[in-house]
C-alpha cells in the first residue's frame, strides 16, 4: 500500500519529577505518562518524487525540517537508503486537533504516526522496540507515542515500563491559546532555581527511578483508584512556569474550584487539566469553566484517558 492514515493521540503527564543531571545534559527524570482520546490525524502518501512534504491545517504550524514530522521521514531515509531509493518521497499531511505550545507532545505524536506509516509503507517490518530506538533519537516523547497507553518513564524519558490504563477516567484540558511555553526554557529555569536540591549519585538516581514502580501512584493506577489518582497528580514544572504565568495558575486554581478527583499542569504546560470519573462530569466542569472565564483565547477540550497509542485508521 502507497498510503496510510494515522491517529496519532496526545499525551498528558500524570506525574513528572526531576531527580537530577544527565551527562548528556538533559535531566533525569521519573514520570508516569498518559495517552488520551484527544488527537491528531496523519496522512502519508507516496508523492513520486525525492522529497518529503509536510502540510497541514494550521498555518502555525512549520512545513520545513524544523517539522519533528518531517524529522522522523528525514530519519527513516537515512536509515533506510535503499528502500527511500526503491520508493521515494512522501507527503505528509496533519489535520491539526492537539494544540501547539500545550505541553501535550503533538508535535511528537505526529513524528511517531510518521515512523509507523513509513514502517508500514515501506515495509521494514520493525518492531515496535526497534521503532522506538529510532524515535528516542529524534525527542524525549516519541518513543512513548508510539506504544501509548499508560507507562512508567525513567532516563529523559525514554526508558518505559507499561502499566494498565485508567481508561474508565475523562479529564477536561483548558490552555490559553496565546500562552505557549518552551520545554526547554521550563528545565533550565527549574535546573537554576532549584538545581541544589539535584541528587547526583549515580546509585541514589538509580534507586529514585526503581522506588516509581512500587510507588503510591503505580498502586493507584493498578487499583483503578481514580480518587487516589486525582490525590496523587505531581509536576515539578509547575514550581516554574506557574510563578511565570499567572493566568495559567489562575486557571488551575480555577479547575480546583469545581472539585475533580484532581488538577495539574501537563508537562511544560500551558495546558492545565482536571481529572474526573465520567463524561457528565467533565461536561459539567466544561460548561462551568467556559461561564466562569468567557474568554475567547482560551480553548477548552473534552476526552478520556486511552490505553493506545498511533494507531492506522486506514
Amino acid at each position: 500500500m502507497r498510503a496510510y492514515s494515522l491517529i496519532a493521540p496526545a499525551k498528558i503527564n500524570l506525574y513528572l519529577e526531576i531527580i537530577g543531571d544527565r551527562s548528556d545534559g538533559y535531566h533525569e527524570l521519573a514520570m508516569i505518562l498518559q495517552s488520551i482520546a484527544l488527537s491528531d490525524r496523519v496522512d502519508l502518501r507516496a508523492n513520486g518524487t525525492d522529497q518529503i512534504r509536510v502540510r497541514c491545517d494550521d498555518p502555525l504550524v512549520p512545513s520545513d525540517a524544523s517539522n519533528l514530522a518531517y524529522r522522523a521521514a528525514d530519519l527513516i531515509v537515512q536509515q533506510f537508503p535503499e528502500s527511500y531509493r526503491k520508493f521515494g518521497g512522501v507527503d505528509i499531511a496533519i489535520e491539526k486537533r492537539i494544540p501547539m505550545g500545550a505541553g501535550l507532545a503533538g508535535g511528537s505524536a505526529n513524528a511517531a504516526a510518521v515512523l509507523v506509516g513509513l514502517d508500514l509503507m515501506w515495509s521494514l517490518g520493525l518492531t515496535q522496540p526497534e521503532l522506538q530506538d529510532l524515535a528516542a533519537q529524534l525527542g524525549s516523547d516519541i518513543p512513548f507515542c508510539i506504544a501509548g497507553g499508560t507507562a512508567i518513564a525513567t532516563g529523559r524519558g525514554e526508558q518505559l515500563a507499561p502499566l494498565p490504563s485508567p481508561e474508565h477516567l475523562h479529564v477536561v484540558l483548558a490552555k490559553y491559546r496565546s500562552i505557549a511555553i518552551s520545554t526547554p526554557w521550563a528545565y533550565k529555569a527549574y535546573r537554576q532555581q532549584f538545581g541544589h536540591s539535584y541528587i547526583s549519585d549515580p546509585a541514589e538516581q538509580k534507586g529514585r527511578k526503581q522506588q516509581m514502580h512500587s510507588g503510591a501512584m503505580v498502586g493507584a493506577i493498578a487499583q483503578r483508584d481514580g480518587k487516589r489518582i486525582g490525590q496523587l497528580l505531581h509536576n515539578d514544572l509547575e514550581k516554574v512556569v506557574l510563578p511565570t504565568h499567572p493566568k495559567v495558575a489562575e486557571l488551575r486554581q480555577t479547575l480546583e474550584k469545581m472539585n475533580p478527583l484532581g488538577v495539574m499542569m501537563s508537562g511544560s504546560g500551558s495546558t492545565v487539566f482536571a481529572l474526573v470519573e465520567s463524561s457528565a462530569q467533565a461536561e459539567q466542569i466544561h460548561q462551568q469553566l467556559s461561564a466562569e472565564i468567557p474568554d475567547p483565547d482560551l480553548g477548552i477540550w473534552k476526552t478520556h484517558l486511552t490505553a493506545s497509542g498511533v494507531q492506522v485508521v486506514s
